[in-house]
């Protein structure tokens, strides 16, 4: 298989080449709690509403920045800006030249190895956002690090 995220930047790959960047951790589609004095974000347990907790993917991807007032969608212009995006995410790590880890689909040749890897969400959401009225509900579900 071609490792073309050694040889492409983030702006060169094609559409399909950049959604295979995605690992399906789903990481990004937790809610994230940001501290406003020191910038720190808090990972949380709660996912997106349309987030599918059996398969780390977003139920309605073609519609989720319709459907969701927060969704960002990752651009090669905004992935190295963003802090909330995971250490172990593939669009921060090739936008800094750094290699895919080992357990990333693209270098296992399986889509099963990020879970079995326990780098996913999977088995780990305690609440959908739909669920919760109040910022302050979102406090119990706070990490103690990023998954």
């Amino acid at each position: 298989m071609e490792q073309f995220w050694k040889t492409k930047s983030l702006e060169q790959m094609s559409e399909a080449e950049w959604e295979s960047l995605c690992d399906g951790c789903g990481k990004c589609c937790m809610a994230k709690l940001e501290d406003e004095d020191t910038g720190e974000i808090h990972w949380t347990s709660v996912a997106c509403r349309l987030f599918d907790a059996g398969t780390c993917r977003c139920s309605d991807y073609a519609h989720r920045l319709d459907r969701v007032r927060d969704c960002v969608r990752l651009t090669p212009q905004n992935v190295q800006n963003l802090s909330w995006l995971p250490a172990t995410c593939a669009y921060r790590l090739v936008a800094a030249e750094e290699d895919l880890p080992s357990w990333h689909p693209l270098v296992s040749g399986r889509p099963e190895s990020v879970h079995e890897a326990g780098v996913s969400m999977r088995g780990r959401i305690a609440a959908q956002e739909d669920e919760l009225d109040e910022p302050a509900q979102y406090i119990p579900y706070i990490l103690e690090e990023e998954p």
